[in-house]
């Protein structure tokens, strides 16, 4: 599918869709509990639905219902876990794949985990080593998907990874940690980068009663042998969704978006940090936020612990005056393209000069003028890029249908408040 996207005039109010991050988390924490819990106001996209899947695979019950107040909840019954009938497909979702690998080792027999053709080219070879540690049998030939784990719980002990590849590595391992046959002691070789969504997972682990030790630095956690017990979990809304349309508000608002925690422990909350440097007025009523159209000025900002939000930063310093700097990019080249090319060529051919180094991207802001965007089937550069052609117009987001990853409704939200969106073929 292509979707052209036109100089708008926008101006409204979205609700921001659930947090994929934590409505995964709490699908894992659910799954690993005995008894029955309820995850409230989950996303439903490409993500959680493979979650889903591969939860339903391997025995946990989950059944979708909607409360009277059209609130999505689903009830999960964990803690009996059995052996997949079929290959576990974790389709494009990284966190899927990642925390399963770990939860298959309580599953009894063998399970296989494969991938899509995205995710199958990203590593998995630090948790695999990670869990061998720990005694699990487990296997990815060249580090990559498809992934062979062998049920027979985890033992105590030391593991150790490096902590600057994936934090889904970590997430991954502290979920399974409290139900190892001892305290299970975690140690990061490297310092730990996205350290935001640590604290997600630590935050989601709390919920669910598992008390998890860490040090400041998050450079060691300790687990001790613990249950997890049933919780009513209710999801947040995602402020990486958020980035698309508050960038919308500040080149072309008002825009509002509701659904948001201020005090969110979601690391993509530093968006709103970024966009006041760069001069954009920026109001903040409870759960709603509400952005201005304002005159944007270049920053300077390291992305290690946010770098999903480059894309969005980018697309926002390519009309801003001056040249911003991104540092501590290059684990996106490793998502689901690499995100620091797909960055730079898009915005190349609307007109903007961008400087590409290792762990560093330049952009200097001009009057970006409308181009046929590759988005490489990844779902941030197509959102990103239709946020810059509601300004650069006549935009055509190639592969379009790729945001159905996080955010099924994108071009219809985007289209409700004002842009200029056709969709075709």
């Amino acid at each position: 599918m292509k979707a052209s996207v036109s100089k708008s005039e926008l101006s409204g109010t979205v609700r921001a869709p659930a947090s994929k991050s934590y409505t995964i988390r709490g699908l894992a924490c659910a799954a690993l509990a005995q008894g029955d819990s309820e995850v409230v106001s989950p996303l439903i996209s490409d993500d959680t639905e493979a979650a889903l899947n591969v939860l339903r695979a391997i025995g946990v019950k989950i059944t979708r219902e909607v409360s009277a107040e059209n609130e999505e909840r689903w009830r999960v019954t964990g803690g009996s876990f059995r052996e997949p009938e079929t290959e576990l497909f974790c389709g494009d979702s990284a966190a899927t794949l990642r925390f399963m690998a770990a939860i298959a080792s309580l599953v009894p027999g063998e399970c296989r985990l494969t991938a899509g053709p995205s995710l199958a080219k990203r590593p998995v070879g630090p948790l695999v080593a990670a869990l061998r540690q720990l005694g699990v049998d487990c296997s990815a030939q060249g580090g990559l998907p498809p992934l062979v784990v062998k049920g027979g719980g985890l033992e105590g002990g030391l593991t150790e990874l490096p902590g600057d590849i994936s934090s889904q590595f970590v997430s991954a391992l502290l979920l399974v940690a409290p139900l190892a046959g001892g305290e299970v002691t975690i140690r990061l070789t490297t310092a730990p980068e996205s350290k935001p969504y640590l604290l997600m997972t630590l935050d989601s682990l709390k919920s669910f009663g598992i008390k998890v030790a860490a040090t400041p630095d998050l450079r060691e956690f300790k687990a001790a042998p613990q249950r997890y017990k049933p919780a009513r979990y209710t999801v947040e809304g995602d402020w990486s969704s958020a980035s698309y349309f508050l960038a919308l508000g500040a080149l072309s608002g008002p825009v509002s978006v509701t659904n948001l925690n201020p005090e969110s422990l979601q690391g993509d909350r530093a968006l709103l940090g970024f966009l006041r440097e760069m001069g954009a007025q920026i109001e903040i009523d409870k759960s709603t936020i509400t952005v201005r159209k304002s005159r944007l000025n270049a920053i300077r900002a390291d992305l290690a612990d946010v770098i999903d939000l480059l894309p969005t930063v980018a697309v926002l310093a390519a009309v801003a005056e001056g040249t911003s700097e991104f540092s501590g990019i290059e684990r996106a080249r490793i998502k689901e393209s690499n995100r620091v090319a797909a960055v730079r060529k898009g915005l190349e051919r609307m007109g903007v000069v961008v400087r590409e180094e290792k762990n560093r991207l330049l952009v200097t802001g001009a009057t970006p003028k409308g181009a046929s965007i590759e988005s490489y089937n990844d779902h941030r550069i197509a959102m990103a890029f239709g946020v810059l052609g509601t300004v650069a117009g006549e935009t055509m987001i190639n592969e379009a249908e790729c945001v159905s990853k996080t955010f099924p409704d994108f071009w219809g939200v985007l289209g409700s408040i004002g842009g200029e969106v056709k969709q075709s073929g």
